[in-house]
């Protein structure tokens, strides 16, 4: 790999682009100045878009007539490098050790994002132009929720007009595998506060007489699930899709030991969830409740003899083909309202939403995306789904009309979001390849 592009990525990641904090809004301008100035440089007619939050960056070719027009989508941003003491090097001072770049946002998104645009620009130093019209679109709010990507998709709705979209923001199913990702999991937020006494009250002189909201969230909060870890709400499963029998077979046959790989990587004792499915599955493909948060009553030191006044909990549900957002978050509430101990009162804020997606990896496009995949790694590709969400992706499809191409090239211990964060030099390199490879399949 030339020298220069690993000074060209300790720079992108110095930027701690923290989209969630004010504090870091000039880190992000400085950010997406950057990819405006490196993008240019490469021969691409590039432009800062404002937003209400955090710039978006629009980079194109010269687009020619009779081709295919390609949008490559990124982010810019990152998450909070917190918990400090955890990272073994300073977040944002890039380190090499081993073939691994450690630093806030290597695999989320700057090294992904990075190894597409030093594609470009080895093709346009090559060839003098690429095989295809594209555009470059990469975000600085991805880590927020995407709030200002659809706005800028719709008011640029015709100079957007293209085929497909390419994504690298997902994963690989193990090292040296290349993957293509065709389903995420749709997400949905809500939070629950119970309210008891108007102020927190003496255990002693109250206890027995009146109802503890803490209890009273903690018995709610144990029937979202059976004894199996089957969501207990009704009707929650009605719009589940099945997985196909193809699907079943491909998975069984991965290169990774899923339960195995979760258990070394996690640390918990056993595994456990929804009876009749293996750990895949279960990610991939089945829909689940999450209590995310909880809390109430007295949180510091030693013992403070009060019922609290109220207990909140967080909470989300990973959402599967056919399941809508709306529909779950309704049958939730139904559920925790008809099951509400006496004594206490209920009020239940929803959150944010995104949908699930599937695209059909057997298409035209994703047959492209194979040949790609086993070009730049020189190995079979391995089809699956992911457990997370990407609101976007669904919106490209709303929004443009195209599918999503989501060629992921993070490990699974590539620690995004969690101190430690890294990625391969050998991901990096084959990135670069990749791109070259999908571009020209596409064309």
């Amino acid at each position: 790999m030339p020298q220069n592009y690993l000074g060209e990525f300790y720079s992108f990641l110095r930027f701690p682009s923290v989209s969630t904090d004010d504090e870091y809004k000039a880190n992000l301008v400085e950010c997406a100045d950057w990819l405006v100035n490196k993008l240019g440089s490469i021969g691409l007619a590039t432009q800062l878009v404002p937003t209400r939050g955090h710039p978006i960056v629009w980079a194109r070719n010269k687009h020619q007539p009779g081709r295919r027009t390609v949008l490559i989508y990124g982010h810019y941003d990152v998450q909070p490098p917190d918990p400090l003491e955890l990272w073994d090097s300073p977040p944002f001072e890039p380190v090499l050790k081993d073939g691994y770049v450690f630093a806030r946002g290597a695999t989320d998104n700057k090294g992904q994002i990075l190894s597409h645009i030093l594609g470009i620009q080895e093709t346009i130093e090559q060839n003098g132009d690429l095989p295809v019209n594209v555009h470059l679109v990469i975000e600085g709010e991805e880590e927020v929720g995407s709030v200002s990507l659809p706005g800028f998709l719709n008011e640029n709705r015709d100079a957007l007009k293209c085929d497909v979209a390419v994504v690298s923001d997902t994963g690989m199913i193990a090292r040296q595998t290349p993957t293509l990702s065709y389903g995420l999991r749709g997400v949905t937020a809500m939070e629950i506060k119970v309210t008891g006494p108007k102020m927190d009250l003496h255990s002693g002189v109250f206890g027995g007489a009146v109802a503890n909201p803490i209890t009273a969230l903690a018995q709610l909060l144990a029937i979202l699930h059976d004894r199996d870890g089957r969501v207990a709400i009704a009707g929650f499963y009605d719009r589940v899709k099945p997985l196909e029998d193809w699907e079943r077979e491909a998975w069984r046959k991965l290169p990774v030991d899923g339960d195995k790989l979760i258990l070394e990587e996690t640390g918990v004792p056993q595994l456990f969830g929804e009876a009749g499915y293996n750990s895949i599955e279960r990610i991939w493909a089945r829909p689940t409740a999450e209590i995310n948060g909880i809390g109430g009553g007295y949180q510091g030191k030693g013992t403070k003899t009060v019922i609290a006044s109220h207990a909140f909990a967080k909470l989300t549900f990973r959402l599967v083909p056919e399941q809508r957002a709306d529909e779950i978050l309704e049958l939730a509430k139904a559920h925790l309202r008809k099951n509400l101990p006496k004594g206490v009162t209920m009020e239940i804020t929803t959150g944010h939403s995104g949908p699930w997606y599937i695209t059909d990896p057997h298409s035209q496009l994703g047959e492209a995306a194979q040949r790609a995949l086993r070009k730049a790694f020189d190995r079979e590709v391995a089809l699956i789904r992911e457990g997370g969400s990407i609101p976007i992706v669904s919106q490209f499809r709303e929004i443009l009309g195209i599918e999503t191409l989501l060629m992921g090239l993070a490990l699974p211990d590539c620690r995004a979001h969690s101190p430690n964060e890294n990625f391969p030099l050998e991901n990096f390199e084959g990135g670069i390849r990749l791109n070259k490879a999908v571009l020209q399949e596409l064309a």
